[in-house]
């Protein structure tokens, strides 16, 4: 039988398919969303536990505004290829939160971040083609209530670089010495503790990268390649904003909370205006290509 003998047979089915095929974009995401509700209850209890930052609202939160910023660009026909990968992502994160016959149920965390990374690939499957995926994807991973396991697993590693860049920094200055993830200063004791490790920094660093990129219509090249940049400027602050909270406990001049907290801030924000710039994509005294110029109007 035919398309054109099933369409004279049946035209109320076909009035249903194109119905469907015409369905906003907005409701198949809805659907999506709906479908993983078990990971979002998952995620705002750990965010409310106090067992992590709440830090991935925001990345959430730019993923909606990314969503609402294009919805009149919002494609009625997904995209095959990123629909498939949405779709397979959702059934397997559903998977691996419940198991499945002999397979176990994987942590919470790993079927969450198939989950977001499914609900990635969903947004860009009906998102404009000028729009990058590796930022979408990045803002996906950031949404995860990830930073008390990046501490638990990273934190210890990074507090031993950061003391040991500072030692070397404070050398011409002090007396230092490396004791694992502390620093002895003329003879006092100062101890890189959690905070120093720089795994907020490093969120805020990638979360500023991925949000810029989006804005300014970076591809997903120029995107990828400045991602080490970024980690190295995040490592040079953590550093540089270690070594003079170091310098003056050294010193015997210890700031107090208020300073200790101005000096971070301080820090942070320089490192995300470099992120910023890095991802921009003008410079001073160079005029942007006509392909650059069309994706910042169009952003």
């Amino acid at each position: 039988m035919t398309l054109t003998t099933l369409a004279q047979r049946h035209p109320r089915l076909f009035d249903e398919l194109i119905r469907i095929d015409r369905a906003p974009a907005i409701g198949w995401l809805g659907l999506q969303a709906a479908a993983l509700i078990p990971t979002w209850w998952w995620m705002a209890r750990r965010m409310a536990d106090g067992s992590d930052d709440p830090l991935g609202v925001l990345a959430l939160g730019a993923l909606c505004f990314l969503v609402w910023k294009l919805r009149a660009e919002l494609r009625c026909a997904p995209r095959l290829g990123w629909l498939a990968w949405a779709s397979a992502g959702t059934l397997a994160a559903t998977v691996a939160r419940t198991g499945i016959g002999p397979l176990p149920a994987l942590p919470p965390l790993f079927a969450a971040l198939i989950a977001l990374l499914a609900l990635a690939a969903g947004l860009m499957a009906v998102m404009p083609r000028r729009v990058a995926s590796a930022p979408v994807l990045g803002l996906a991973v950031l949404a995860l209530p990830i930073l008390s396991s990046l501490q638990f697993y990273a934190g210890f590693p990074l507090r031993v670089i950061t003391a040991e860049a500072s030692r070397w920094l404070l050398m011409p200055f002090f007396d230092v010495q490396r004791e694992a993830a502390s620093l002895v200063v003329d003879g006092r004791l100062v101890i890189v503790d959690a905070p120093c490790s720089g795994v907020q920094m490093a969120w805020c660093g990638y979360f500023v990268a991925c949000v810029v990129a989006l804005w300014v219509g970076r591809s997903n090249r120029g995107f990828v390649t400045r991602l080490p940049w970024v980690g190295l400027v995040v490592l040079g602050a953590n550093v540089l904003r270690n070594s003079v909270l170091v310098a003056f406990e050294g010193a015997g001049l210890p700031l107090g909370e208020a300073w200790h907290q101005a000096v971070g801030l301080a820090v942070l924000a320089a490192a995300c205006a470099e992120i910023a710039w890095l991802m921009a994509p003008l410079r001073a005294g160079r005029k942007p290509s006509p392909h650059a110029a069309r994706a910042a109007a169009t952003a």
